[in-house]
């Protein structure tokens, strides 16, 4: 085992982060936040205050069609309100949860109390505020709050939700997953072997024939991976000799055993994907008021009962099984699931969940989230000077059923053949060659077939990988949740957000001429105890009980779009390591430093996204240690504020409240401190019209009175409240969904500016938190 190349590759990657951050211009790492609402802009003497966005539409979460609420000064000039329409590009970070609307194009202005010459003398200076080459950001949760409760959909996968291996245990537990067949490679210079495809730190004594799990400090010893386990008082000589590197170096530190002779955890063995429920003693369970569902409160597990029928039910990866007992058998139960689940309190017991319920806020939210795209417009002679492909052997392929593709099977890189071409899929960007082996070009378009590969195959995730050359030297690639492994799982309710696919992809494995043997596992979606959160939009994976490298896929992470651990026995950490079995997720193929420094966009990937003559960063870290950049575009924009018109820096217009908004039919109107509508016309605010007594509506209607507009001009002339043309129930409606979903997004962005970089350092929790911003009821 040779430490030499983790040592460089740790080495080169720090500097790499170094040169990254130096690149950017920021002086540490940082996080985006949202610098509140509304906005104001000065030039020439002239000034503007608008008002946060609202939807009209937001087409695949790129294209933006909204309008804005503005007051427009000119200079020496009085203040006019009025209206803007906008259509823009928007680029979400959800690292930062942050958006960057860009290419803005005016394409109407309305000052509906302006004649028509002054309307169009106030549209000019207004487009001489908005242009297309400036940019604005907005919380993601802001805009998230502006789609409309019920508009959310998606393409449903067609995943398979069989059961996996479901245990139940009431104590101290180590799930110990061997993924198919065990393999196990000799330790150098000693009478040791370890197991290559454990998810825990297993040896073999050769002499001794027993197995040896580390726990922790404490050691566990067994004949047969089966078990029985018990506690190993005294370990064999051989374990001195192990190397002195940093392979080996965790566990040495437990050489001799150093925790006191405590009872042994139970060892559950599994060489299928399998789960564990750990009770901590006899379950317990809490009521959830206003349902007939009760939540056990001593498990880390999500396990409800269905109190008035006695039913059990157990949510993980995004799936839940119904079962009339704890000890199984179970069964899916997502498509029918009891309606109370969605009556559980958005902020009580059990909440964390709603996610996962089908037709629930949560949940939609979540879709939402996973169909927003992250881009990257990639220097194309960057990224194929330091692209290279590495197969073990000759490189072999495997038909894709159902289409005319294959896949090459010997290799953690996603490397698809179609006729006589190959195409690699490599960090979200797409190349191509005419030999497996490269060189490998940057391709400016993907064959449609490639988009039919099924769910069934371990190569579906790129399917969520697309890419548009935008100028000889660059092309955008955008990729979706599915690229990470989240997938949008249909009900007759609603769609949910689920992770894998559920399919078993078996391994392979490599026996070299020399080393040791390797061993490439795919993607699973049980075994590593995967939970959503919703301040990031991605799945954690569970440690505790299913081992200290987060299951035998070959990763552990918290957000798989950035970082990972080493799954391997003899290293792990956030930069890979030489071994045997390299450590990497399997979704986005990011592996350790056995043939190269890299992780997640780490080895060129941030590099190329943040260089260049055109460029926009606004998603990618240079590793897994933090963000390199909240946004940044080739114009000049960074940051959270908007970079104006002469350079001028938009900032919150102060002392204003964002109460002002922009009717469909052209009209601004505020909402005043008592929550009735005003709107704005004749040069003033009218006053909310009085609620009519029983008598008057009687009158109004035998009258048939309607409200005269006078041609007076001021608020002292405006006519009165009695006088005032009715605003419209359906304008009213409108603006009601308008105000309750910047009310949600408001908090909805300070509860994650507040507590989301915590939430996403610890993991989440059990379920991830019930956050995600609420959107506009119907």
């Amino acid at each position: 085992m040779r430490s030499d190349p983790c040592v460089k590759a740790q080495s080169w990657l720090r500097k790499l982060t170094a040169f990254l951050l130096l690149l950017v211009g920021m002086p540490s790492l940082s996080i985006a936040e949202d610098i509140g609402w509304p906005r104001e802009m000065t030039q020439n003497g002239a000034r503007i205050v608008y008002y946060q966005p609202q939807i009209d539409q937001w087409t695949d979460y790129r294209a933006l069609d909204a309008r804005m609420a503005i007051s427009v000064t000119p200079a020496g000039g009085k203040p006019t309100p009025g209206v803007v329409s906008i259509e823009a590009r928007t680029d979400a970070d959800k690292e930062t949860r942050t958006v960057v609307i860009s290419n803005i194009k005016l394409t109407d202005t309305r000052f509906p109390s302006a004649d028509a010459a002054s309307a169009a003398s106030l549209g000019e200076l207004v487009r001489t505020f908005f242009k297309p080459d400036k940019t604005m950001t907005i919380s993601l949760d802001r805009l998230m709050a502006e789609v409309e409760e019920g508009k959310v959909s998606g393409p449903a996968v067609q995943v398979d939700n069989n059961p996996p291996k479901i245990f139940v245990s009431r104590g101290p537990t180590v799930l110990l997953l061997v993924d198919d067949k065990e393999v196990r490679a000799p330790i150098e210079k000693t009478q040791l072997e370890f197991v290559v495809n454990a998810n825990w730190t297993v040896l073999f004594d050769k002499d001794g024939k027993k197995y040896y799990l580390l726990n922790g400090k404490q050691w566990l010893t067994a004949a047969k991976l089966e078990g029985p386990w018990t506690v190993a008082a005294q370990l064999p000589k051989e374990m001195d000799k192990l190397p002195a590197d940093q392979n080996w170096a965790e566990v040495k530190k437990a050489i001799p055993p150093q925790s006191p002779a405590t009872a042994a955890p139970t060892v559950l063995f599994s060489s299928v994907p399998a789960e564990v429920i750990e009770f901590n003693g006899a379950p317990v369970y809490a009521k959830i008021p206003g349902t007939e569902l009760a939540y056990a409160t001593n498990t880390k597990s999500a396990v409800f009962v269905q109190t008035n029928e006695q039913k059990y039910y157990y949510l993980v990866s995004g799936r839940w099984f119904r079962s009339a007992s704890l000890d199984g058998p179970w069964s899916y139960a997502g498509g029918d699931l009891p309606a109370d689940f969605a009556k559980i309190p958005p902020n009580g017991p059990g909440s964390d969940v709603l996610a996962s319920v089908p037709g629930t806020q949560e949940a939609q939210d979540a879709v939402l989230l996973a169909q927003i795209p992250t881009t990257a417009i990639v220097n194309i002679p960057e990224a194929e000077a330091q692209v290279k492909v590495h197969y073990d052997g000759e490189p072999q392929f495997k038909p894709i059923e159902t289409t005319p593709l294959s896949y090459a099977t010997n290799t953690q890189d996603k490397v698809i053949k179609f006729g006589d071409i190959y195409y690699l899929c490599f960090q979200a960007v797409w190349f191509m060659s005419t030999t497996p082996n490269g060189p490998w070009k940057v391709a400016s378009s993907v064959p449609k077939e490639i988009y039919t590969i099924p769910p069934s195959s371990p190569v579906y995730n790129v399917t969520y990988v697309t890419q548009t050359q935008t100028s000889p030297t660059t092309v955008e690639c955008d990729h979706t949740a599915g690229y990470l492994g989240m997938f949008l799982v249909g009900t007759a309710v609603g769609l949910t957000i689920a992770y894998g696919t559920g399919y078993y992809y078996p391994p392979y494995y490599y026996y070299p001429p020399y080393g040791y043997p390797i061993y490439r596992p795919y993607p699973i979606t049980y075994g590593v105890g995967a939970f959503y959160s919703p301040y990031s939009g991605a799945y954690g994976v569970a440690r505790g009980a299913y081992g200290p490298y987060g299951g035998v896929t070959g990763a552990a992470w918290y957000n798989p779009s950035t970082g990972r651990y080493g799954r391997s026995v003899s290293a792990y950490g956030p930069y890979g390591s030489a071994t045997a079995a390299r450590s990497y997720n399997p979704y986005t193929g990011v592996y350790g430093a056995t043939r190269q420094a890299s992780n997640a966009y780490g080895s060129w990937g941030s590099s190329v996204a943040v260089r260049g003559d055109q460029w926009a960063q606004t998603a990618h870290r240079s590793n897994s240690q933090g963000t390199a950049a909240g946004f940044r575009t080739s114009e000049g924009a960074r940051g959270a504020g908007y970079n104006g018109a002469n350079g001028n820096s938009g900032f919150v217009a102060q002392g204003k409240n964002d109460n002002v908004y922009a009717g469909k039919n052209g009209d601004v109107y505020r909402k005043d401190s008592s929550g009735s509508w005003q709107k704005y016309e004749d040069g003033g605010w009218t006053d909310p019209p009085p609620k009519p007594t029983p008598h008057a509506q009687n009158a109004e209607q035998r009258q048939g009175t309607q409200a005269q507009q006078r041609p007076a001009q001021g608020a002292a002339s405006r006519p009165s409240a009695s006088q005032q043309p009715a605003i419209s129930s359906g304008t009213i409606q409108q603006l009601d969904r308008d105000a309750q979903a910047r009310q949600t997004g408001t908090q909805r962005t300070r509860q994650y500016q507040q507590s989301g970089r915590t939430n996403r350092q610890q993991g989440g929790g059990r379920g991830g938190s019930s956050g995600g911003a609420a959107r506009r009821r119907n």
